[in-house]
């Protein structure tokens, strides 16, 4: 029986991808650091079912499996071994500022990356084996998915909730909209 090549993705695609996958990102972020900046610091341990987590529990899943993955990506290993908590940011403040400053770095990281280590495959807990520039997709759907859950905590914790993807009504639209 015959094997056939897997195809895969040649390292300029990888680079054009990067390329396009960080801008995508550094937009992405400043929405969340809007969102993290929302969470009051006295209710940071809000949580609207026993089950959930905490407002303070989620946005540090976030903000540091973030910054954990990037760097991965730039090792080219990437897995569930999340960051040593110390240091560890006590307000929210500190956690933005946290966040600012980790995710500049391992982006940069990623940045100096050479297009043929983008284009190395990684394996992620046995299920997934992808280009290492894959996982800047793959990973900003996790931010976007828990940055939505902790959209929805901001109300009930008693503060408002930042535009997204367009207006809320707590940050209208600002936008000009032409009209033909």
């Amino acid at each position: 029986m015959a094997t056939t090549a897997k195809p895969g993705l040649s390292p300029e695609s990888a680079a054009r991808m990067r390329d396009t996958l960080l801008q995508w990102s550094a937009r992405e972020v400043e929405t969340t650091r809007k969102v993290l900046s929302a969470i009051p610091d006295n209710k940071a341990n809000y949580r609207p079912d026993p089950n959930a987590r905490t407002a303070w529990e989620l946005a540090w899943h976030l903000v540091s499996f973030d910054v954990h993955v990037l760097n991965g990506i730039a090792e080219l290993k990437l897995g569930m071994d999340f960051p040593d908590e110390k240091g560890k940011p006590k307000t929210v403040a500190e956690l933005v500022d946290w966040y600012d400053q980790n995710f500049k770095r391992a982006a940069d990281r990623i940045r100096s990356m050479t297009p043929e280590q983008l284009a190395t495959p990684i394996n992620f807990i046995g299920a997934f084996d992808l280009p290492a520039v894959a996982y800047l997709a793959f990973f900003n759907n996790h931010r976007v998915h828990h940055r939505g859950q902790l959209s929805v905590y901001l109300r009930p914790m008693g503060s408002k909730c930042p535009s997204i993807y367009g207006g809320s009504f707590d940050e209208p639209w600002q936008g000009t909209q032409s009209r033909t």
